[in-house]
């Protein structure tokens, strides 16, 4: 959360993250959206960008560690592993992912990440997976 709109972050308390996650967030979705964000420090881009089998065995069971690809990454530098801790494997129990290869596919068709570069005209967007 920007702090008056100067690029300086707030940190949320333990009270505030409760309270977003019991009266703020309202779907089993967001729910594990904003969990892996928060239990795995990645961005919502790299969070949108996680395919299904990147998290769950093929047998639908929750993996131990989660990967996050190199070409979803900011600096694309590298693929990552991260722990699935207790906390994030809770929410992650309750959410039932839709039968789609990537865990939050776009609820909008075409969806390309406008919000990201409003200056930019469509055509020159590169294609996205479709995600978030």
């Amino acid at each position: 959360m920007k702090i008056e709109g100067h690029g300086q972050a707030k940190i949320f308390t333990q009270e505030e993250i409760e309270l977003l996650f019991n009266e703020g967030l309202q779907s089993d979705r967001d729910r594990a959206l904003f969990g892996i964000c928060l239990y795995t420090a990645c961005r919502i881009a790299e969070a949108c960008s996680l395919k299904v089998i990147d998290v769950f065995t093929p047998a639908n069971v929750i993996r131990s560690e989660m990967i996050i690809r190199k070409g979803n990454t900011k600096g694309k530098l590298g693929t990552r592993t991260i722990p699935i801790i207790q906390e994030l494997r809770l929410l992650l129990e309750t959410y039932k992912h839709p039968e789609h290869p990537y865990l939050f596919p776009s609820r909008h068709l075409n969806h390309r990440w406008k919000q990201l570069y409003p200056d930019r005209q469509p055509q020159t967007l590169a294609p996205t997976s479709g995600t978030c």
